[in-house]
């Protein structure tokens, strides 16, 4: 292995600030643009800027006049270590920020202290930002260079639209292929991860040519096995890609490299299989123009001993042996190889290179694979989730980047669960959507048969690659599933199934398990509780799209039924709390506590819901195609035992399950009747009876004792717009898809006038529960959400995810009854309420929570599931 180095010059370099001789009237200067705006306009706040740190003893400033720039890049790279480090630092990303003031475009350097603005996502494209402290880096190297440096910000609203006319005051931003401004890297890096190959030095034309054989010997694999030790020189080979990886980046700021990157071919001839290591710079080159089924001529590559503990993917032919003793080694220099693509159309069938072939199974194939068995899938997208992070290795920079999808492919009622993680293509990554014919290979089985329930999905593995467009011509068309599944494609172009799709929201997979100690050995964490003390650090803590899933003691308090299409208006609420930075304290929570003592334990001031909080979600959708698309794990129904049954099975405590049954089950039916009774206009002293049903709250003793001296409250129970998975409508595409992607590193302007996320229809229509739980020590209480998430069209037939369904498991149902038997009423409902309520009351649990960051100062907190210490076998 070998890399390069040596070519950009370290320190503030390619594209600095080119200082204007202020003395002079001119229009230009060399690497860089001046033009001064007279009266034709206004004068550029930039330039000021610029003249205003020129003039200064100092080097930095406060700008005479801070008026607001917007936006238009944020870019990543890694930065070197200094010369005068001794000591090597863990990864340190930086930021180059490019700006614009409606005059001039200026790329900056964000002071490392402001990192974390990049982290929460609320240093963004498409922003107002007001700059209030700015720095010069000169480059020591170069006469005159330097670069302008961010210190101080406020970040603001995001605009409705932004000008991408404006050109940069220094020419050389605008050169290609773009570099950062500071180090000897000569690229930026993908934003959010480091698989994804990001900017213009990733080349995508290379293209097969004819090539004559006549001069060149050739190899097998097998021949080069047994002799390539006592070699110097290698003959060429001759070779097939049957798998390829997608990207590692090591790039380290003690190593100079300039290009840092790896890839692995695994290709074959007649004679065997072996892996190819493509490195750093022929990484950009060649990478996004390779492609699996690729017939290669590879000359001048070096062969090393194999790297003995990584895994070989499989060979496609069990019948072709594998090498495992040696690896080809592809590299720009020592020595430069030379890779040349075959026209298929040239290929003999006297080479006998290997062909393809894939793995595909079925929806319904599936419940018999075995666990890590690997498999190729084909299907339509019927769920796209949005995009999230996880932390590679703790304390560090460095994520993976991933999304949950579902796939039907007419097999079975249920859909292929898949774990998509960036398989380094984010041109198809970035650009999936519900309705989309879906080809993945190379996944992986993952199952546990011992859980509650059972653990079934496949997730991606390095050689994993996913195509969306284009299938005609690939080799798999010919597979017979491949065929079966567009057959039965065709059948169904028109139906309800195609249309009946969902995008985005909160999706809380993998299952918890049913049990505490079943949980405790699912988890690799160093502290398998965490205090709810420290819940606060550790919600701080999240970047950008990151979700971590935690434990924690205490006791449920208070449990309050927001109805759907009410959460928004309390996400709002949320938000302008985050912004104003208003810390919970004791007296917040003893203005509460009068609050209620003053309105009375039922809450008269929640206002009652208007009919439209419970409209269906569309009457064209059948219950069993709902279920199918969007149930998951829970897609086979359960019958819920009776209360006395239910608190005895699966080790719960006496009394704690049995509470969640009645008092949720009651809360769930009483709001379905009351949207039934809605939606069949019944009398106004009737639907105002389901409307305050559905609006009061159950609150322990406990709290109205304790709510008084607590240290603390964290309110994380706001449900975002978001959060919530939106019926996908294939007009809306472009938009949708936007939405639940991360956030683009360049502006991207919207076309014609966007709508808003809150226009779409919602996927579920049963809102959500605030569930208040308080600390063991009674000193700290937190608020979070549990969130329903699949909508019943008919209460007879249809499965009802409560709060109950995610701690057990369970599927409940509707009482079957007329309306007037199971409407009770407000003041029966209550009294039920009280009555079951008494049983909960100061019973100690261990909480199962999801904590998400969107970005941008908004954090969710979801209670996933409850045990009870007692019991956590």
């Amino acid at each position: 292995m070998s890399g390069e180095s040596g070519q950009p010059q370290a320190g503030p370099s390619h594209a600095g600030l080119d200082w204007p001789n202020l003395q002079r009237d001119r229009a230009g200067v060399p690497g860089g643009v001046i033009r001064r705006a007279g009266a034709q306009g206004p004068r550029s706040w930039i330039q000021k800027v610029l003249e205003q740190i020129t003039g200064s003893p100092r080097q930095w400033v406060t700008p005479s006049e801070v008026v607001p720039v917007t936006v238009l890049a944020v870019q990543r790279y890694l930065l070197e270590d200094e010369p005068r480090d001794t000591v090597p630092k863990p990864p340190l990303y930086c930021y180059d920020v490019t700006i614009s003031d409606g005059v001039y475009q200026e790329k900056c350097y964000l002071d490392p202290s402001l990192n974390s603005l990049v982290y929460q996502n609320i240093l963004k494209v498409g922003i107002e930002m007001k700059i209030s402290r700015v720095s010069c880096l000169y480059n020591e190297k170069r006469v005159g260079q330097g670069i302008l440096c961010i210190d101080n910000v406020h970040c603001g609203e995001t605009l409705d639209a932004i000008s991408l006319e404006t050109p940069f005051r220094n020419r050389a931003h605008e050169e290609k292929p773009e570099r950062p401004l500071r180090g000897g890297k000569s690229h930026y890096l993908a934003l959010w991860n480091n698989e994804d190959p990001y900017g213009d030095i990733w080349l995508t034309d290379k293209q097969p040519e004819e090539y004559n054989f006549n001069n060149t010997r050739i190899i097998s694999l097998s021949h080069l096995e047994m002799t390539w030790a006592n070699r110097r020189n290698f003959p060429a080979l001759l070779v097939r890609i049957l798998h390829k990886s997608k990207l590692r980046y090591y790039g380290k700021p003690d190593k100079k490299m300039i290009e840092p990157y790896q890839t692995f071919l695994e290709v074959a001839d007649s004679s065997g299989t072996v892996s190819v290591i493509m490195w750093n710079a022929l990484c950009p080159e060649w990478y996004k123009s390779l492609r699996v089924g690729l017939v290669l001529l590879l000359q001048d590559y070096s062969v090393k001993k194999s790297y003995p503990f990584r895994m070989q993917p499989l060979p496609v032919d069990p019948q072709i042996k594998l090498i495992s003793t040696m690896e080809i080694c592809l590299n720009l220099r020592d020595p430069p190889t030379n890779i040349i693509i075959i026209p298929e159309k040239q290929v003999k069938p006297e080479w006998r290179l290997p062909k393809l072939n894939h793995r595909f199974i079925t929806r319904s194939e599936l419940d018999d694979m075995p666990e890590n068995h690997i498999c190729d899938v084909i299907g339509m997208l019927a769920f796209v989730g949005r995009v999230q992070r996880s932390k590679k290795k703790e304390n560090r920079e460095d994520f993976w980047s991933y999304r949950w999808i579902h796939i039907a492919d007419g097999t079975s009622e249920q859909p292929f669960i898949v774990e998509l993680f960036s398989t380094s293509q984010p041109e198809i990554f970035e650009n999936i959507y519900p309705m989309t014919y879906f080809v993945c290979t190379q996944l992986k089985v993952v199952r546990n048969d011992t859980q509650v329930p059972k653990l079934l999905y496949l997730t991606t593995t390095n050689e994993s690659r996913v195509f969306i467009t284009g299938h005609r011509g690939q080799p798999y068309t010919y597979d017979t599933k491949v065929k079966n599944f567009i057959q039965w494609i065709k059948t169904k172009t028109d139906s309800g199934e195609m249309k009946n799709t969902v995008i985005g929201g909160y999706y809380p997979y993998p299952p918890v398990p049913e049990t505490f100690s079943k949980y405790s050995n699912s988890v690799k964490v160093e502290s398998l509780l965490t205090a709810i003390s420290e819940v606060r650090k550790e919600i701080e803590d999240l970047q950008y799209r990151e979700q971590k899933r935690i434990a924690i003691q205490g006791i449920i308090t208070v449990i309050k039924y927001i109805p759907h299409g009410c959460a928004t208006e309390s996400a709002s609420a949320s938000e302008t709390l985050l912004n104003d930075n208003q810390p919970s304290t004791s007296q917040a929570a003893r203005e509460e506590s009068h609050r209620q003592e003053r309105d009375g334990k039922w809450h008269q001031e929640d206002r009652p819901m208007s009919p439209q909080c419970f409209q269906s979600t569309s009457a064209s959708l059948s219950p069993s195609k709902k279920r199918r698309i969007l149930q998951g794990p829970y897609a086979k129904p359960v019958a819920v035992p009776q209360p006395e049954v239910l608190a005895q099975t699966k080790g719960n405590k006496p009394g704690t399950s049995s509470f969640f049954q009645r008092l949720l089950s009651r809360l769930l039916s009483s709001i379905i009747i009351g949207s039934q009774l809605s939606q069949e206009s019944t009398s106004a002293s009737t639907l105002g009876k389901g409307r305050k049903t559905i609006s009061d709250r159950w609150e322990s003793q406990m709290w109205r004792e304790k709510s008084f001296g607590l240290i603390d409250h964290l309110h994380y129970s706001h449900v975002y717009p978001e959060s919530i998975p939106r019926k996908f409508i294939l007009e809306h595409r472009k938009f949708l898809t936007q939405q639940y992607n991360s956030q683009p590193a360049k502006y991207v302007p919207p076309e014609g006038r966007p709508p808003k996320l809150d226009d779409f229809m919602s996927a579920r229509s049963l809102g959500h529960f605030e569930v208040t739980i308080l600390g063991l020590n009674h000193e700290i209480a937190i608020d979070v959400a549990f969130l329903p998430m699949y909508c019943p069209e008919d209460v007879r037939t249809s499965q009802i995810d409560t709060l109950l369904t995610c701690m057990n498991y369970s599927c409940v149902y509707p009482p079957e009854v007329t309306v007037s038997d199971r409407f009770p009423g407000p003041r029966a409902l209550a009294s039920d309420i009280i009555r079951a309520a008494t049983e909960l009351d100061r019973v100690h649990i261990i909480g199962i929570l999801d904590i998400c960051n969107l970005g941008n100062n908004k954090v969710e907190v979801y209670l996933q599931k409850i045990y009870s210490p007692e019991n956590t076998s």
